[in-house]
């Protein structure tokens, strides 16, 4: 630090010959704020140079004590007062843009001064951006007694400045009224909401390095509790203490360095306190790190591998050393302890074993401890010592344990159990998932840059087996009511999960994940020993399980042939149940914001349509359309109250509007559009949207004389009013009017009333349908970081519909503002009519599929043409 100090001329002109008190002004304020800048950068220049992590936030601490020192002295504030570090800068840690946390302590019965504000407003003045406290030592036991922030603050303060003698006694006072089992289930409360802030998930895409689970504070919650119990506040103090090996504490310190090297980083990066490692910093902290990549990962792939798997030691860490520590802190003479079987008891709420050596003996001792864990109800997770060795015997799990027969067998009792999502979780924290099943070791930490997936590919796996077994329990039965009856009483659904736990396992291995998964589970369920047909249902899922989705939101559900394919391609309603409960499960494991109503729906008219196949109905059904129309004017004549009342809008379509439509749309249909069509402008009809949501989406109805450009003006006109268009249905009726049907999502953020924003479309988008102005430009909008950062090649496909002369339009692209409209423009420049248009969002991901007619599709050159201009128009928006 000296060295730095001395590196500047403005130094030694300040701190040697400082300017008398009456010369503290904006000039002497503006030296220290150009000195400290100075000697800021020295110290970034160094750290570039040669990162010492450790060294390099004792340096900046060391340095904000020596400014502080100096400028308290200049400033003129009484000797009596005291000034402290509180917090992490307590501790001599202050990281390159973190506040600096000061307690200006005071003497009992004194007063802040107009010199303690003059030194509030200097330390702002010259770049320091102070957390002030100013108060008495009284002052600072009332205040920690009522919150458990400020307790803990003051757990680490250090005198800098004055009576130090006011901050020992300010210290000796907190440590005697400090509670210290109320003061550990607080802080155990606190990690506990701090992860469920979370998710509980340490592996997302754009982590915390401070807060998450297995970041910094996991750490940092450790030392608090170990400093407040007088057992130390470093990792050397708990070795010695024997609460960690010397060998673990050089290991938890090496994973803390990684953490503290990219917080580092990310505060120079960005120029400020920035503590989530977001897409715009991961690559250029890669390129810091020299991470060169490989042929299946970027740079900043191998980057956030390194942190995850740091990460998950420090989640893991944190749990041991958490129940270690409650243990010692919670010592009882009386030990509360209840037999089990011969290996394990319980012991003061936790499963113990009775030799904690046994995990080295026999390492199927550790499946034992699992299934112990799960079937006594009252176990709260694992005594302290029988944690720490079980986690030491992780290593040997090896190529003779996955073969061992008894070992799989107690693999598949796990899988059986009600716990079986709380204990897959343990075992992938504490490395035994994966050793046992080495393919779900290689995806640990494995990133997903598609654009929907904010997991990493191993939570993404145990948040889908999750959601499959909150189906299966009555308790969930509340949250999808038909899943749940179909998944509660699907026979065996440890099948379920098998199917989860290796659906995306082959990811990262360069070709299809699917295939290969498949390969992974049929060997896998052989060792298990399944029967055979189990077996077949397990790896047919993991090959499959990718395309109820795709036929439900890509395919047009109104066509019995498509319906009736992909019955036959499933081939039995068992194998039909599994899917969808599956599907299910995985949509809405891969983002909190890429699962709605209306994918919801889709799958289920896709899995009722198969089903009725699959129980008798013939392939084409002649009772397809009659049996709509009857539903359909069912729900008409009670809506209009008269038993003989026929629709009039009927006698203008076919029977592929009976397809295309449901019959509550279709009875929605008659009734808002009972108008003489020869009078007829433009008629706009909104309702909210039972397939998106009451509360967040709307169904719109557009019907109006069809004409060229008519998609393409109504999505500009959407897009520009910030709606989200879900999904769209076209047909154009025997009179010549179209007949397009809408689901729309406001963006985040708008407040405007359902009433309001259902008047505004109404009339406003009546009037762009009958307006003679030219259709208007569509607006390229703001692209996202996820898009900016990790770029998706748009593809666009051609191919003869299965109903002939249409041709379907496949794109799939990265989503953005204006896509839709850009999209219909180019349609429309090519002349292209438009029958049918499927709109599928997967978070920043377009999968969007439109049905188009024209005799010049079929001639190869122009076909090309407009795939062409179609790719270009995606990837370079105006």
């Amino acid at each position: 630090m000296a060295a730095v100090l001395k590196s500047s001329a403005l130094t030694a002109d300040i701190v040697v010959g400082r300017p008398p008190l009456h010369e503290v002004n904006a000039g002497y304020a503006k030296a220290w704020r150009n000195y400290l800048a100075d000697a800021r950068a020295q110290l970034q220049a160094r750290y570039f140079l040669k990162a010492d992590p450790a060294r390099q936030v004792r340096d900046i601490a060391a340095l904000t004590d020596s400014v502080i020192r100096t400028l308290v002295s200049d400033i003129g504030l009484s000797r009596d007062h005291a000034i402290a570090a509180t917090g992490g800068y307590g501790r001599g840690v202050l990281y390159p843009a973190s506040d600096v946390d000061l307690l200006i302590l005071l003497p009992e019965g004194a007063a802040a001064s107009t010199a303690v504000e003059r030194f509030v407003s200097l330390l702002w003045d010259v770049g320091l951006e102070p957390g002030i406290a100013v108060r008495t030592v009284a002052e600072c036991l009332e205040e920690a007694a009522q919150d458990i922030t400020v307790d803990t603050s003051l757990l680490e303060a250090r005198a800098i400045w004055g009576d130090a003698g006011l901050v020992t006694t300010m210290s000796a006072e907190l440590r005697r009224a400090r509670k210290l089992k109320p003061f550990f289930d607080a802080k155990i409360d606190e990690q506990r909401k701090r992860h469920a802030r979370h998710n509980d998930v340490a592996l997302n895409l754009e982590p915390n390095i401070k807060e998450s689970p297995g970041g910094l504070r996991d750490l940092q919650m450790v030392l608090w509790l170990s400093k407040a119990a007088g057992l130390g506040s470093d990792w050397k103090s708990l070795a010695r203490e024997d609460i960690i090996t010397a060998t673990e504490a050089r290991l938890i310190a090496r994973h803390e360095r990684v953490l503290m090297d990219l917080r580092i980083r990310l505060h120079y990066a960005s120029g400020r306190r920035e503590d989530r490692l977001v897409f715009d910093h991961q690559t250029v902290l890669a390129q810091q790190l020299k991470l060169s990549g490989s042929r299946n990962k970027l740079p900043s792939e191998e980057l956030m591998r390194r942190y995850y798997l740091t990460a998950k030691a420090i989640w893991q860490m944190n749990s041991i050393l958490l129940v270690n520590l409650s243990e010692r802190i919670e010592r009882r003479r009386n030990a509360m302890v209840k037999a089990i079987d011969h290996e394990f008891e319980l012991l003061n709420g936790n499963i113990s074993a009775r030799d904690v050596t046994i995990f080295e003996r026999d390492p199927r001792a550790i499946f034992r401890a699992f299934l112990a864990l799960q079937r006594v109800k009252e176990a709260e997770f694992f005594a302290p010592e029988t944690l720490r060795s079980l986690w030491r015997a992780a290593p040997l799990i090896d190529r003779r344990f996955r073969n061992d027969p008894e070992a799989n067998r107690l693999f598949l009792e796990i899988l059986k159990s009600e716990k079986v999502t709380f204990t897959l979780r343990r075992m992938s924290r504490y490395g035994v998932l994966g050793r046992y099943i080495p393919a779900f070791g290689r995806i640990v930490g494995q990133m997903q840059h598609d654009l929907f997936h904010v997991y990493s590919v191993d939570e993404h796996i145990l948040m889908v087996v999750r959601n499959l077994r909150r189906l299966v329990l009555p308790r969930f039965a509340h949250e999808f009511p038909f899943v749940h009856e179909l998944a509660h009483e699907f026979a065996r659904p440890e099948i379920l999960y098998l199917a989860a736990l290796f659906h995306d396992i082959a990811k990262g291995r360069g070709g299809d994940h699917s295939a290969l998964g498949k390969k992974d589970a049929r060997a896998f369920c052989k060792k298990l020993e399944l029967a055979e047909g189990d077996a077949e249902l397990v790896s047919w899922l993991v090959e499959m399980h990718l395309q109820m989705s795709a036929v439900a939101q890509k395919q047009d559900l109104s066509d019995p042939e498509i319906i009736a394919q992909f019955a036959a391609r499933v081939g039995t309603e068992r194998r039909l149940t599994a899917l969808y409960v599956l599907t299910v499960a995985d949509i809405r494991g891969t983002s909190p914001h890429v699962w709605n109503a209306w994918k919801a729906k889709l799958l289920e008219d896709l899995f009722r349509a198969a089903r009725r196949l699959l129980r008798g109905d013939t392939v084409v059904n002649e009772h397809w359309v009659e049996a709509r129309k009857t539903e359909a004017l069912k729900l008409y004549r009670e809506e209009k109250r008269d038993e003989t009342a026929i629709p009039s809008l009927w006698t203008h379509v076919d029977d592929r509007y009976f397809q295309r439509f449901d019959p509550q749309e279709i009875a929605w249909h008659a009734e808002v559009l009972a108008v003489d069509p020869a009078a007829l402008q433009s008629v706009v009809k909104v309702r909210q949207s039972a397939e998106l949501g009451a509360d967040s989406g709307f169904a719109v109805l557009v019907m109006t004389r069809d004409k060229p450009g008519l998609f393409a003006r109504i999505t500009g006109y959407f897009e520009r009013l910030a709606f989200d268009i879900a999904a769209a249905k076209v047909y154009t009726a025997q009179h010549g009017f179209a007949l397009d049907s809408f689901q729309v999502l406001p963006r985040r953020g708008k407040s405007t009333s359902y009433h309001d924003l259902a008047a505004t479309i109404e009339a406003g988008l009546a009037r762009e349908l009958d307006t003679q102005v030219p259709i208007a430009a569509p607006s390229a909008g703001r692209m996202s970081r996820q898009v900016r950062h990790f770029p998706i090649a748009p593809v666009v496909t051609l191919t003869p519909s299965r109903r002939r002369p249409y041709f379907e339009l496949s794109i799939s692209c990265a989503d953005r503002p204006g896509l839709l409209s850009t999209i219909a423009r180019v349609l429309l420049k090519y002349d292209l009519d438009l029958l049918d248009a499927r709109v599928n969002t997967l978070g920043q991901r377009a999968e969007d599929t439109f049905v188009v007619e024209n005799p010049r599709l079929a001639d190869a050159a122009f076909a090309r043409q407009l795939q062409a201009r179609l790719q270009a128009e995606i990837e370079s928006p105006r």
